[in-house]
């Protein structure tokens, strides 16, 4: 038995920043999707890979998000 433990959150960003932009016909990014979508079929492809989980990171509220409406919002940041 062989498993493999994903940090999904990191793979997405790591796949979406770390590599060249790739669309799709109408024109949305699809780097995320492709690069992470590329990682587990490539860890799946592994000998005697029996096993593959996914961990995400959880939105955790902190006394920042109370001392600060706009923590970790976006806000002001123009989209991409």
């Amino acid at each position: 038995m062989k498993l493999h433990l994903l940090d999904g959150t990191y793979e997405l960003f790591r796949a979406h920043f770390g590599r060249p932009p790739r669309n799709a016909p109408d024109g949305s990014s699809i780097s995320a999707v492709h690069g992470v979508l590329e990682t587990v079929l490539g860890l799946l492809r592994e000998e005697e890979t029996t096993h593959l989980a996914v961990a995400t990171d959880k939105v955790i509220e902190s006394f920042r998000n109370d001392m600060y409406d706009g923590y970790k919002t976006g806000e002001g940041i123009e989209p991409e």
